[in-house]
């Protein structure tokens, strides 16, 4: 009975670990050392696109497979990894759907949207945060390829030229200039589309005009000045939908776009996301009624 008295004196335990007191200024200047790295590698990143097209093309290649993510994020994608298929989420994530990262990856970095704040002149910023994530390909899921979705191409021109949603008539010509398989005229608010074409001809011609269609805001438009946003843009649609794209050229980068400077570029590279995100949502529409298209986030940064 006595023995059992005895459970009743201290035992000795373990000390338990001694944490550092949480340093706030050391949290930010770490968390302020990843923003500038990742503010630098697509920095870097847009340079090195400005002077290559293939790699200007392998950019456009993310931006196609990544339609939801930011001109910023893609950029950082084709930096770390150009083959990502999406969806990119955090380890915790992907854990809470039972899917496992494999062993050995390495986490990718990418900008997402933090709390707002007000500049000193009234307007209101967002602070962007790193967020460490993994692409789907470098986890144990079974859906590690993207899905073939066969649709014919008499589908992909319906849902193309869909005059519900389209932004100007769509009519075939026999008139048109010699080597132009379509063209958007803005005093008509019309696209004239050569006759006898094949369907992967015809998608695309017309997605390169809708482009300028959809650009077209009734000011005095000006194509030359929408050229290369039109062309991307139309190149985007073909590799999203499964059109070849065997016809696009990326030899070399316009002189327009090597000259600029980063900022500028990555502007330019939101306009051609954007219009090749206008399109694709009135695709989608007759495509995927159900869903009714993606939503697309104009987020800077996701």
């Amino acid at each position: 009975m006595d023995d059992l008295y005895e459970l009743f004196d201290r035992q000795d335990e373990p000390e338990a670990p001694v944490l550092s007191p949480f340093d706030k200024d050391e949290y930010k200047e770490r968390k302020q050392a990843e923003r500038d790295e990742v503010y630098g590698l697509i920095e870097g990143t847009t340079e090195k696109m400005q002077a290559s097209g293939e790699l200007f093309q392998t950019y456009l290649d993310v931006q196609a497979r990544l339609d939801r993510y930011s001109v910023s994020n893609a950029i950082l994608m084709t930096a770390q990894k150009p083959d990502a298929l999406g969806p990119l989420k955090s380890y915790d994530d992907w854990k809470a759907e039972g899917v496992y990262v494999n062993r050995g990856e390495n986490a990718l970095s990418i900008l997402e949207p933090g709390k707002e704040f007000q500049r000193a002149d009234g307007s209101t910023g967002v602070n962007y945060n790193v967020k460490k994530v993994f692409d789907i390909t470098q986890t144990n899921s079974q859906q590690r390829t993207t899905p073939t979705v066969t649709r014919d191409e008499r589908l992909l021109l319906k849902a193309l030229i869909s005059h519900t949603y389209a932004p100007c008539d769509m009519k075939p010509s026999d008139a048109i200039p010699a080597n132009v398989n379509a063209i958007y005229k803005p005093e008509d608010r019309t696209i004239y589309v050569r006759t006898g074409l094949d369907g992967p001809s015809i998608f695309r011609a017309l997605a390169q005009e809708l482009a300028h269609a959809h650009m077209d805001k009734g000011h005095g438009y000006l194509r030359n000045e929408n050229n290369n946003i039109a062309y991307y843009a139309s190149y985007i649609l073909c590799k999203r939908y499964g059109v070849s794209t065997d016809m696009y050229r990326f030899d070399s980068m316009p002189s327009r776009y090597a000259s600029m400077e980063p900022k500028e570029f990555r502007k330019e590279l939101g306009k051609i996301r954007s219009v090749a995100g206008e399109i694709s949502r009135d695709m989608n529409r007759t495509l995927e009624p159900k869903n009714r298209g993606p939503k697309e986030r104009n987020d800077d940064a996701r």
